[in-house]
């Protein structure tokens, strides 16, 4: 890839990793700038009419169990192409289909043989893709092969002739993994590649994901980091913890940001991630995810997590069974990590200086080990994860998407959905407000989750990314709101907590009995607010 300088080069070379050295077609205006002058290692063969160009490429990829590369014209090459799609998908056989479309420099004015091109060929193909950049294309075109293999039937990727001339930049990773395997029930045939990738490795790392929150898959991953020896971090914005974080080979979370990233995983030359996608951003940095020289082998039971991440080898399984296989399999490598220590936090000096970290470790102090903790605080996330680590499988649940007003109503069902375990829900103020009304189904269905509000009466995380942009967001304080107030309109009791000594008092009279509560409780914790803080870089 080192030579690649347009988006076309990038795809030639995506093909040839993909063993594919021919392109079936009947050519149209709209891939002039990808068929003139092919390389010469690449073979085109024509077909007179579109039925004919499906047809060859649908033997040629049932004789060879591999997918068969199809060019199609917009519209017309497109449409007329339908029926024989449909035949290839029913006949299951693999093919990657590249649809010609106008330039995008002037797309949007409807030129001459612009196509209308998603969901004409209806529900045959397994997967269709119209590339948000030019550069995502030959990405898109790596991941319509390892579609076209898994769900066998056509991969249909969508690209405008403009698309194909464009810069691109060598060393921008390609999104999928380069190559694509698959468990089944039964991980062994698998295995060996795994083993041969981590044997390589002189320092590997394992990055655990929400993918691996169940018993299994943590003695699975407990074995396997052991057995090498290895460091394990948290994803990045993780849904929940994939491995204990109270173990001697949990080292923390992830960083966001590229940049931190790559000074994280800078002393390992394999990351092997599990029960998720490699490796999960926040605000985008330019620069590689990892260093040059590290190689990223990726396992989830999720194709997406597969196709969503810049791997070298990707296996699709149950992260449990996988890390049981290759924990009998791999020798012992290495002694076993000494545990951090957690930050010890000493009380304010005074109420004014009352802070987010002085809640969360008060409550680690408190809570049971099976408690489960729901987050939704996003400037002062990391804290909470230095502070509160999850000791148990669903011991940690946030929103992975982002949003916010999931953690409140959450919290209720996780705590109406297993009423074994104690549920603690820390919120901002600002998060509150999104699904407050959460409250009154807690009270009137007996959920007996400690709702935790830090209340600073501002969206604190919006003002920091205000400040990283060099200025201040137009958006007022609401510290006029009671939390509290609406709580208890909601019939969910409140308490006001004002100072750090009534929150100790509050949470020695509450803890003890939080595993048998049938009523929810909301105490508004009111917090000041370092205006020199940063936005987290961590999940």
């Amino acid at each position: 890839m080192s030579e690649t300088q347009t988006v076309r080069d990038a795809t030639f070379a995506v093909l040839r990793e993909q063993g594919i050295d021919r392109i079936f077609g009947n050519p149209g205006s709209t891939e002039i700038s990808f068929l003139t002058n092919l390389p010469d290692d690449v073979q085109f063969v024509l077909g007179l009419h579109e039925a004919s160009v499906v047809g060859m490429a649908t033997g040629y990829a049932i004789a060879t169990d591999r997918p068969a590369f199809v060019s199609l014209h917009t519209t017309a090459g497109f449409g007329n192409a339908v029926a024989a799609l449909a035949t290839a998908r029913v006949n299951r056989a693999p093919l990657v289909v590249v649809v010609g479309q106008q330039e995008r420099a002037h797309l949007a004015l409807e030129p001459f043989l612009t196509g209308h091109l998603a969901g004409l060929a209806g529900s045959y193909p397994v997967w269709t893709n119209e590339p948000v950049l030019a550069t995502d294309v030959p990405g898109a075109i790596r991941r319509a092969c390892h579609e076209a293999m898994q769900h066998r039937g056509p991969a249909v990727v969508v690209v405008p002739s403009d698309d194909w001339p464009t810069e691109y930049d060598p060393s921008r990773e390609l999104v999928g993994p380069v190559r694509l395997v698959r468990a089944g029930t039964d991980p062994a045939p698998v295995v060996d590649d795994l083993v041969a990738a981590i044997e390589k490795a002189q320092r590997p790392a394992i990055v655990a994901g929400a993918g691996c929150a169940n018993q299994a898959a943590w003695s699975g991953l407990v074995g396997l980091a052991e057995r090498l020896g290895a460091p394990v971090w948290q994803e990045a914005f993780g849904a929940s913890a994939g491995f204990p974080q109270h173990h001697p080979n949990f080292v923390g979370h992830l960083p966001g940001g590229r940049a931190a990233l790559r000074r994280a995983l800078g002393d390992n030359d394999l990351v092997l991630v599990v029960g998720t996608g490699a490796l999960r951003q926040y605000v985008y940095e330019p620069g590689p995810l990892v260093p040059a020289g590290v190689a990223i082998v990726v396992v989830s039971d999720d194709s997406e997590d597969l196709h969503h991440s810049r791997a070298d080898l990707a296996v699709l399984g149950s992260p449990a069974a996988v890390c049981a296989a290759l924990a009998e399999r791999l020798p012992q490598r290495g002694p076993a990590l000494v545990q951090r220590v957690v930050r010890s936090v000493p009380p304010p000096e005074t109420d004014d200086a009352f802070r987010a970290e002085h809640v969360f470790s008060a409550l680690a102090q408190r809570l049971p080990a099976d408690a489960v903790v729901v987050e939704e605080t996003p400037s002062s996330r990391p804290e909470l994860h230095e502070l509160i680590p999850a000791k148990t499988p669903r011991g940690f649940i946030s929103a992975a998407m982002g949003g916010l007003g999931f953690a409140l109503p959450a919290a209720a069902g996780l705590r109406m959905g297993d009423p074994t375990r104690p549920v603690v829900a820390l919120l901002g103020d600002g998060s509150s407000l999104y699904a407050i009304q959460g409250l009154w189904s807690a009270a009137r269905y007996g959920c007996g989750v400690l709702f935790v509000v830090l209340a600073n009466g501002r969206y604190a995380v919006m003002d920091q990314l205000a400040a990283n942009a060099g200025g201040k967001g137009p958006w007022p304080a609401f510290d006029e709101i009671s939390v509290a107030g609406l709580s208890r309109s909601l019939n969910c009791p409140a308490v006001e907590i004002r100072s750090y000594a009534d929150l100790l008092s509050t949470l020695d009279d509450v803890i003890p009995g939080l595993a048998d509560r049938n009523e929810p409780l909301l105490l508004e914790v009111s917090i000041a607010t370092d205006s020199d803080s940063t936005l987290p870089a961590s999940g």
